[in-house]
C-alpha cells in the first residue's frame, strides 16, 4: 500500500490525484478507469477538505493499493475529522428536474456510480472510506 497525506484543503486536491494517476498509468490501467478514479478522488477530497474540520483545517490521507486476479484498485480516504458517514446520505432524487432539487448530494452518488465496493467505519476518531474499483 502506498499513501500520501495532506493539509486537506483544496489546493491539495490535485497532489492527491497525481498521485493515484501514477500509481494507475504504473497498472497501465485504461484511461476509463484513470478518469473514473480522478472522479471519486476529487468528490471525497473536497468533501474532506470543506466539511470535516470547518472552520478549521486538518490533514487527508488517501492510500492506495492494488489486487490481482480480479484486477482492483483499493482506495482509502482517512481524516481525522467531525464523524461522518457519507453512505448514511439519502440518495438525491434524480428524476426532479435540476431547477427542483436540493443543492448538494451529489458526490457520494457519483462515487458510489464509479465504484464496485465501498464501506465506511469510524475508528479512533478517524473517518475510514474504503473504495474498491474492479478494472
Amino acid at each position: 500500500m502506498e499513501k500520501i497525506t495532506v493539509e486537506a484543503v483544496l489546493e491539495n486536491l490535485q497532489r492527491v490525484i497525481d498521485f493515484a494517476t501514477e500509481k494507475l498509468e504504473e497498472r497501465d490501467c485504461s484511461m476509463k478507469i484513470i478518469m473514473q478514479t480522478e472522479l471519486v478522488i476529487e468528490e471525497i477530497f473536497v468533501n474532506i477538505s470543506s466539511y470535516a474540520y470547518h472552520p478549521e483545517t486538518g490533514s487527508a490521507t488517501f492510500c492506495i493499493e492494488f489486487e490481482e486476479n480480479p484486477n482492483a484498485v483499493l482506495m482509502t480516504f482517512i481524516d481525522s475529522g467531525k464523524h461522518y458517514n457519507p453512505l448514511e446520505q439519502a440518495p438525491p432524487d434524480t428524476s426532479l428536474d435540476i431547477d427542483e432539487r436540493e443543492v448538494g448530494g451529489l458526490g457520494i452518488f457519483l462515487v458510489k456510480k464509479n465504484v464496485d465496493e465501498i464501506s465506511y467505519e469510524y475508528t479512533d476518531g478517524k473517518n475510514i472510506l474504503h473504495m474498491k474499483k474492479f478494472f
